[in-house]
């Protein structure tokens, strides 16, 4: 959420990035409100001192008569005050409603465009483009062939969308995990495992959108939970309503978690097999941050991302996200994609992790502060999020990437001790 002031401070510039991002946001009925709300803080702090002034003069009466019209009048005074304080606070709730809804201020540097056909390839990883001498299958096609994943069984069980690994696929995808923590945990990272649980006011604070027909989000009926879609939930709601001082930041945080998703409206050949799917492993990096150290900490996250994928052995590129593809919550976005031969006609690029810097977006709404020692009042920390690893997708870009002309499936050399093995070949 950004700050109240720096909005009507700065309207055209805030009108300017919702136009940039694609969001309709009442601007001026926030405007209309924030004018009658300070009407009424004032009325409410002069109905105020004027029942103070009463009653401080109750006492100075010297007539039976007299003290009681004033203490009538100091009831009238407070009575009156008591319905401006009602009418400011509703007016108030109104206001802060649309406040919520106005998206992160952009990174000057984001590319400006609807959508991801206007992001910035701004790096590329150190792995060549794979070179086939036979037609390379998709995931669906080799984890079927090699009794890898079975889709057909999880929609039986489930519904479509979910699956089961089987055999090596859920060593692959343990040994992913494992690669990616211990990486984490040698720079610094505190490994967490979360809930897959999270209160719907942590998932609005984060900037999800718990209820209505465009959430992505399953709830949980008569509860106010929902099942989380990221361990960046879970993570950002772990310090709610905390003062941390200014030393013990930036923290570093690694969250393994289950991750939930509708993927409402998702389809066509790009989201087949594992890519868009309701269920699957992520592990999540979140940091705490000073204002003053987010913009390197983006930089730390983002470049944990490509060395993850250059010692797999993935080729990728990233790119810089367009204002329309940011997110409410997200200052800027860095995506990785990496190379999926068999996705498309001749192989494609698909998005496999991202890292964001919401500088003090989260922090607002979670209310999540940090102070200097010797100095007076707290500030709002900058929270950043960026995958490690989301399962589904990264044993994609293993599969298809690392297969054979026979049939079989080289494991990248980082994974292999864990794998014990460094092929999967047919049963």
């Amino acid at each position: 959420m950004l700050d109240r002031k720096f909005v009507l401070d700065h309207l055209d510039a805030v009108r300017d990035n919702c136009r940039h991002r694609g969001v309709r946001v009442e601007l001026d009925r926030l405007v209309e409100l924030e004018g009658v709300r300070r009407a009424k803080l004032i009325e409410v702090q002069e109905l105020n001192r004027q029942a103070n002034e009463v009653s401080k003069s109750i006492g100075q009466a010297k007539e039976a008569d007299e003290r009681e019209r004033r203490k009538d009048e100091g009831r009238r005074l407070r009575e009156a005050k008591d319905r401006a304080q009602a009418e400011h606070d509703e007016v108030d709730a109104a206001a802060l409603a649309i406040l919520k809804t106005i998206p992160n201020m952009a990174h000057p540097g984001a590319p400006i465009g609807a959508d991801d056909q206007a992001n910035l390839e701004v790096r590329h990883g150190k792995t060549p483009l794979p070179e086939f001498d036979f037609k390379p299958l998709d995931h669906v096609e080799l984890g079927k062939r090699l009794d890898l994943i079975d889709f057909e069984g999880g929609a039986r069980t489930t519904g479509a969308g979910f699956y089961f690994l089987k055999n090596e696929a859920v060593l692959l995808d343990l040994a992913l995990q494992r690669f990616a923590v211990e990486e984490l945990v040698r720079r610094g990272f505190t490994p967490t495992i979360t809930p897959d649980l999270a209160s719907n006011a942590v998932l609005e604070g984060i900037g999800f959108n718990p209820r209505g027909p465009e959430t992505q989000v399953y709830s949980v009926e008569n509860t106010d939970l929902s099942l989380v879609g990221t361990a960046e939930i879970t993570l950002g709601g772990l310090y709610s309503g905390h003062i941390f001082e200014a030393e013990q930041l930036p923290l570093r945080l690694c969250g393994i978690s289950h991750c939930y998703r509708t993927e409402a409206g998702a389809a066509g050949r790009a989201s087949r097999g594992l890519y868009r799917v309701h269920q699957f492993t992520k592990v999540e990096m979140f940091a705490y941050t000073l204002p003053e150290q987010s913009d390197a900490m983006h930089d730390e996250l983002c470049a944990i991302e490509c060395d993850l994928f250059d010692s797999l052995g993935i080729p990728f590129r990233v790119v810089d996200t367009a204002t329309g593809d940011l997110g409410g919550p997200a200052y800027r976005k860095f995506d990785l994609e990496a190379w999926m031969p068999g996705r498309g006609e001749g192989g494609e690029y698909g998005e496999v992790t991202s890292t964001s810097n919401c500088t003090d977006y989260q922090s607002r709404r979670l209310d999540v502060r940090y102070r200097n020692k010797g100095e007076k009042g707290t500030h709002f920390v900058h929270t950043l999020n960026g995958t490690a690893i989301a399962l589904s997708r990264a044993l994609i870009a293993v599969i298809e990437n690392y297969q054979q002309a026979d049939g079989s499936i080289l494991i990248p050399d980082v994974l292999r001790d864990t794998m014990r093995t460094d092929r999967i070949g047919p049963k």
